[in-house]
């Protein structure tokens, strides 16, 4: 056991540049996919409808750490050499997606269907129907939602640590291998995850409150 020393705790501090920036590439992926998935949810083909509805069982049915390790130990199967960066951004990418797009589905059938009848009398076809007049009403409905899954996506992002990636957890496990303090050094971790994803919950409530207000 040794004292924490101010270079040990901007080591940590500094890992969680990697935590912000893994959980922003993995909603970017996972906004890109859950987009796509949500129009195949409400699309009207209906095999279009099963596969997506299958990729969301999938995704949601199975634990988030299995999806990080087939992310990083199946491409080595087929000889591609996959770094832990990589993999934990395609792993959180696909698992988000998944969740992204049931919310957002959600979003999109709470649209009055009128708007879509109207749109369809109008003879717009199904993309262009979505795009210019369903999608931007269920943007507004999302938000509160969504920002909530953006947290827990945050605090996901500590299970990249298992399969080698330095984010603010596993570098927090580094400092504390060295110096046996977990209560300190966890407690730190703890306290910044607090501060990251504290504010964007008061945000989701508050967007959440403002919607409901504009509902009655």
């Amino acid at each position: 056991m040794r004292v924490l020393s101010e270079a040990d705790i901007l080591y940590i501090l500094l890992a969680l540049r990697w935590t912000l920036l893994l959980s922003a590439v993995a909603f970017i992926g996972g906004g890109i996919g859950g987009l796509l998935v949500a129009l195949a949810r409400t699309a009207e083909i209906r095999p279009l409808r099963w596969l997506a509805m299958g990729y969301i069982k999938l995704f949601q049915g199975t634990p988030l750490l299995m999806q990080l390790f087939l992310a990083f130990f199946v491409p080595g199967i087929f000889g591609i050499d996959v770094n832990p960066w990589t993999a934990a951004a395609i792993g959180l990418s696909l698992n988000a997606s998944a969740f992204l797009g049931e919310i957002w589905r959600g979003a999109i059938e709470v649209v009055p269907p009128g708007q879509s009848e109207a749109a369809r009398a109008l003879a717009l076809a199904y993309v262009p129907r979505m795009f210019k007049v369903v999608i931007p009403q269920a943007v507004r409905i999302a938000i509160p939602p969504t920002i909530g899954f953006l947290v827990q996506l945050i605090k996901g992002t500590s299970l990249a640590s298992i399969i080698g990636f330095v984010e603010i957890t596993r570098a927090a496990q580094i400092i504390n291998n060295a110096a046996f303090r977990p209560f300190t050094i966890f407690g730190l971790v703890a306290l910044a995850y607090f501060l990251v994803c504290w504010p964007l919950s008061l945000w989701s409530r508050a967007m959440e409150r403002r919607l409901t207000v504009a509902r009655r």
